[in-house]
């Protein structure tokens, strides 16, 4: 029909209906596809168990002498174009059939689901090399086109599975088949002289990596959210902290934070070292967040202790060491990831400076509450006959002391000279307040007092750790001069005092006169014997605030 149809085209050829030739050329159209649908059953057909193996080879015989023919009028275009995608639809219908059925068996996990594809792949690229591969011509490319074909389908079937997938098991086991299985799929069949095998399309990788990272950054929040609970669990039960070998307070939270980076982390190494050394960089700026959740709620959980007994105050304290241990823990073992993530440690580093500084200043601000009352007792005429107030200054300090062992430095150092300062600024403040004035002979029993206090004080804050060593010769140096009986003499007690403290001015040292008891204040002759040389001591220090500074923080 179709040289028929030929000839009758020739315009030589006389007697030739137009119409005749419209139907004789819609009727080969139609026998022509057909044939071709035929043809295009038997490529699908092959990839069953028991196929025709002579309709194949016959089918492939048509569609080789049609290709040939192609250029000649009324040759119907597109059939090895019909047979790629014969086998395209052959593929998808064997990965459809087999692989997606059994993922939805109940007793079929993702990974064996997975290894079932994996199977498939292999098995039926063996079959085309072993058996389909001879009954075609050799120039139809076939095991290219079976290749790149499983290939397209396999990437379509991954794309199914990404986009109902919730749990991060699965997300590694995928991301696992994709880089490490998928390429090893096609590397024995492929044509290349290397075998370079089809590697997954670059954005495909991307979206699933991206996935991967976002389930295991919600399970990382999720781990972290556990932590809390866990420590609110302790707070309620009022459980009392573990301590180390060297006796300091801990906590699990930085052990079990440290040992989640380094599993995700490690999972993700296995796969892609590059993806692993990513995800560090996300744990790390997740526990930002984490931290300012953390104090939020561990203040909120345990203010109750503070309405309690003792025990429960000093429980709350310990809660607070315990946690300035385990950050600065954390801040430690995150060190090991600074050649890689630098910004993200540094800023981590920060964020746990000052959450420990907070918790630092509330232990701080719940001591100075506690002894201000107590305080405020020193230099009056009630603290001139009896030590009841100044020995339960002591207790306190002695018993936040002893806590202040179990906190590891650096914090413990600060902690401790932050103490210290506080005391001796609140103990010396007193003399400046002018709430009370030696008479008679009381001078010099009010020096020995405050010299005997400040050495005790002395001696508990060097116990306790304190780096202030400077502020020790203050007791003395005013203790001398609230004792000298000779009034010109005090002159030649100012320079150390100046040396040591360029910042105390005129008003501290007329308050300091004014408790001595032997003037009233304010400037006369008396006065001016000291205040001229003292003048000359400050002109001659310079700037007092270039130095240490104490009696500018005494109004």
């Amino acid at each position: 029909m179709r040289l028929e149809l030929q000839r009758e085209r020739k315009p030589q050829e006389e007697g030739a209906s137009p119409v005749n030739l419209v139907n004789k050329e819609k009727d080969i159209n139609i026998l022509f596809e057909t044939l071709r649908n035929k043809i295009s059953d038997i490529v699908r057909s092959s990839f069953q168990p028991s196929f025709n193996k002579e309709l194949l080879e016959y089918a492939a015989h048509i569609i080789k002498e049609e290709k040939e023919k192609q250029v000649e009028p009324g040759a119907m275009p597109g059939w090895r174009e019909s047979w790629r995608d014969a086998v395209q639809d052959g593929v998808r219908d064997t990965l459809k059939n087999l692989t997606l059925d059994t993922h939805k068996q109940n007793d079929c996990s993702f990974e064996v689901h997975l290894e079932l594809l994996g199977k498939a792949v292999v098995d039926d690229l063996e079959r085309v090399e072993t058996e389909l591969l001879s009954l075609y011509p050799k120039n139809f490319n076939v095991l290219e086109t079976y290749v790149t074909c499983y290939h397209e389908a396999v990437e379509e079937h991954l794309k199914k599975l990404l986009e109902n997938m919730t749990e991060l098991k699965d997300y590694k086991v995928l991301l696992d088949f994709t880089i490490q299985r998928f390429p090893s799929l096609f590397r024995a069949h492929s044509d290349q002289e290397d075998k370079a095998a089809p590697i997954i399309q670059e954005d495909l990788l991307n979206k699933i990596k991206s996935s991967y990272c976002q389930c295991q950054k919600d399970d990382f929040k999720s781990e972290l959210e556990n932590i809390i609970r866990c420590e609110k669990d302790v707070w309620k039960l009022k459980k009392t902290p573990d301590k180390t070998e060297n006796g300091f307070l801990t906590s699990n939270i930085h052990t079990n934070i440290c040992q989640l980076i380094t599993s995700y982390v490690g999972n993700l190494k296995e796969i892609d070292e590059d993806l692993g050394k990513l995800f560090i960089l996300v744990c790390l700026e997740e526990l930002n967040p984490f931290l300012a959740r953390f104090e939020e709620v561990f203040s909120q959980s345990t203010c109750f202790l503070l309405t309690s007994d003792l025990l429960d105050i000093c429980l709350w304290i310990q809660y607070h060491i315990t946690y300035i241990n385990s950050f600065n823990s954390l801040k430690e073992h995150v060190q090991c990831y600074k050649e890689s993530c630098s910004a993200q440690v540094e800023t981590l580093n920060k964020q746990v400076d000052q959450l420990n500084q907070r918790l630092s200043q509330t232990l701080i601000k719940h001591f100075q509450t506690d002894v201000k009352p107590l305080m405020d007792e020193m230099m009056t005429k009630k603290w001139l006959k009896t030590d009841e107030d100044f020995n339960e200054v002591v207790s306190r300090i002695y018993n936040i002391s002893g806590l202040c062992k179990t906190m590891r430095a650096p914090a413990a150092q600060v902690f401790a000279n932050d103490i210290h300062y506080y005391v001796a600024r609140e103990y010396i403040s007193k003399l400046m307040k002018k709430k009370y004035k030696c008479k008679k002979s009381k001078n010099e029993e009010a020096a020995i007092k405050i010299r005997e206090q400040w050495n005790e004080l002395k001696k508990l804050f060097q116990e306790m750790g304190s780096s202030l060593d400077w502020l020790y010769p203050l007791g003395e140096y005013l203790s001398d001069i609230i004792k000298m009986e000779n009034y010109k003499n005090i002159k030649e007690l100012l320079t150390p005092l100046v040396n040591d403290y360029p910042d105390i001015s005129k008003k501290h040292l007329l308050a300091v006169l004014y408790f001595r008891g032997s003037v009233f204040g304010g400037l006369n002759f008396r006065n001016e014997s000291v205040l001229n040389p003292f003048t000359v001591l400050k002109r001659d220090v310079g700037d007092p605030h270039l130095g240490r500074v104490f009696f500018s923080d005494i109004e």
